[in-house]
Order: structure tokens, then C-alpha cells, then sequence
């Protein structure tokens, strides 16, 4: 979700009131809640002509589903306090939190990510990697990248060569990740990890950190590393969707960010997404990256990344069929 996104994604919320936020809020995700609680937080007064504006967009986009959602109970409780007053956030938290059961590795998807890299910081490698292979990857990829160098590359290492886990080895994990360890002797071996969810972490990485990873791995094993290489999607890749996924990814892209994402796009990829706009918005993009001036490249991969988000989520609703970085320079 862009920062734009969010911001209106809070603002819709406050607007609801109490009982419609808390009804939307129960469907969300932790990763995103945790962005919209935090853009809720810092909102003051709202402009009414904002709100209008905000509504009227929803209305437009009500046809497309999506979904968000929270942090840590703690965190969202103070989030919440600070944007609605003890009272109503003491209200609406009973309301979503209420039952909720926020141990083990299930808590970790709703704190931030530097909190869970300083608290499993300090177990076992082997353990850190089977924690991560349990969340989302761009939160397992922000935890790496609050390791040191040495930490962040052994542990991708193990969640390359990690085919599964006993049921019966979670129970190294420490008392703030006994959600996962139910006791459940009787179930199978859970198929994680691997050169596949290796490849989905390191999607998210900076090119500094992957390019060390990555040259780690390939000490380890070369033919794995190629392989971990091949499942990588990158923007690049991007020309593989055929035109009418281009087009369908377009309408979902701010075309800020699609800016920014093409200065460090090599001509074909801006041929690609030009011939699927119409010649208008294709002559306005290209004077647009014309006037643009110097970005960093930290950046461009920001905003690329973001459209891989997009591309991956139309992916897996089926909407579109899919067939490196370097230091923080300027394109």
C-alpha cells in the first residue's frame, strides 16, 4: 500500500466512527494495520473536503477488494489512545482485540520489526530462520536487515537449506513464541523454508545487504544460489506480463511512484509501459521523467518494490501471469 494509500486508508477510518472502524478493523492484517494505526495517530483535524474526497474514491473503488491490517496489541493500544482518546480506543480495542490471541510467532506479524530483530537477535541462527520462514517476507527481510552482516547471512543460509520442522523442535523457541507449540505430536512435518522462501525474503532486501548475502550463499553452494537467483522476481521481470496485465497493473499504480520506478529503468521497460497507456498520459510520462530531476537509487528500488507488491497480489488473484541493485547512487 503507497503512503498515499495509507493516509487515506486512516483518514476512511476515522471517518467511519467507532463501530464501522472496528468492523473494518476485525478483517485486517497485522502488517497493515500497523501503517494505518500509525497514519491515524499522527491526523488532526481533517478538512471536510478531504474526507469528501476520501469517501468519493471509495466509492469509485469499492469493486476492488483489499486488505490491511495491525501491530502488537500495545502498540495499537497506544496508537489508537493518541488518535481517539482513551475512552473510545479502550472501546474500540475491546471490540478488536477482544479473545485475541497475540502469543508465539502469531505476535511477532503484529510488532515492528525492529523490536522482533532485538528479540530473537540473540537465539540460535537455526531458530531464527524457523521463525522467519513463518511471516511475511518483506517483515522477515526489514528483521534481517536490523541483524549484523554475519547474523543476516548465516540465517538466509539456513532458510535456503530449511525443508521443514518437526513439531517437536519449535519448542526451542523461547516463551514468547509458544504459540506455535501447541503440543501437537500427531502432526505431520510442515513443509517451510527453502530456495523459494529464500527468494521471496531477498526480493525485499537492499542491494547492498542481498549482494552479500547472496555471495555467501554462493560459497555455500553455488548451484542452490543460481537457483535461489532464478526464483528472485524483479522489476525487470516486469516485462514478461503480457499488455494486458501491463495495463491492469498501470491502473493500480500512482503514477508518482511509476515515475520514480522508471528512472532506473532501462528503455524497453519504458517502451513496455508507455505502448499500454494512452498516447496522452505516454507523452505527459515522458516529459514527466524528462523534468524529473536526479532520485537516489535507494529510492527508485523503494518504489519498485512497491510495484512488485502490486504485481505479486494481482498474481495471486490470477489477474496476471508472470513469464542487480547496487550502492545508493543516482539515475
Amino acid at each position: 500500500m503507497s503512503d498515499e494509500g495509507v493516509q487515506k486508508a486512516a483518514t476512511f477510518l476515522l471517518a467511519l466512527g467507532e463501530d464501522g472502524a472496528a468492523e473494518v478493523m476485525k478483517f485486517l492484517g497485522p502488517r497493515e494495520v500497523q501503517k494505518i494505526g500509525a497514519a491515524m495517530a499522527t491526523i488532526g483535524a481533517i478538512p471536510h473536503e478531504r474526507i469528501s474526497k476520501v469517501l468519493d474514491d471509495f466509492k469509485a473503488a469499492a469493486d476492488i477488494s483489499s486488505s490491511v491490517g495491525l501491530d502488537s496489541d500495545e502498540y495499537i493500544r497506544n496508537v489508537l489512545t493518541k488518535a481517539l482518546g482513551d475512552d473510545k480506543a479502550s472501546s474500540l480495542l475491546n471490540r478488536i482485540l477482544g479473545g485475541k490471541d497475540a502469543s508465539g510467532i502469531e505476535s511477532l506479524k503484529w510488532m515492528d520489526s525492529p523490536s522482533v530483530a532485538e528479540l530473537i537477535k540473540n537465539e540460535h541462527p537455526q531458530i531464527v530462520a524457523t521463525i522467519l520462514v513463518h511471516l511475511e517476507s518483506d517483515q522477515a527481510c526489514e528483521i534481517l536487515n536490523n541483524f549484523t552482516e554475519r547474523l543476516r547471512n548465516d540465517v538466509v543460509l539456513r532458510i535456503a537449506t530449511l525443508d521443514g520442522i518437526q513439531p517437536t523442535a519449535l519448542r526451542e523457541l523461547n516463551d514468547v513464541l509458544t504459540k506455535l507449540l501447541t503440543g501437537n505430536e500427531s502432526l505431520k512435518k510442515k513443509s517451510i523454508g527453502g530456495v523459494r522462501a529464500a527468494a521471496e525474503i531477498l526480493n525485499f532486501m537492499s542491494g547492498e545487504n542481498e549482494a552479500s548475502v547472496m555471495d555467501n550463499l554462493r560459497k555455500y553452494d553455488g548451484d542452490m544460489a543460481e537457483k535461489i537467483m532464478d526464483e528472485m522476481f524483479v522489476f525487470d521481470n516486469i516485462l514478461e506480463i503480457d499488455d494486458k496485465g501491463i495495463q491492469l497493473l498501470l491502473r493500480e499504480v500512482q503514477s508518482d511512484s511509476l515515475i520514480i520506478a522508471l528512472k532506473g529503468a532501462n528503455q524497453d521497460m519504458r517502451e513496455k509501459i508507455f505502448k499500454n497507456m494512452s498516447q496522452r498520459a505516454a507523452e505527459m510520462m515522458r516529459e514527466d521523467l524528462e523534468s524529473k530531476g536526479p532520485v537516489r537509487l535507494s529510492e527508485v528500488e523503494a518504489q519498485q518494490k512497491q510495484i512488485l507488491l502490486v504485481v505479486r497480489r494481482l498474481a495471486d488473484e490470477g489477474q496476471i501471469m508472470l513469464g542487480s541493485k547496487g550502492e545508493d547512487s543516482y539515475v
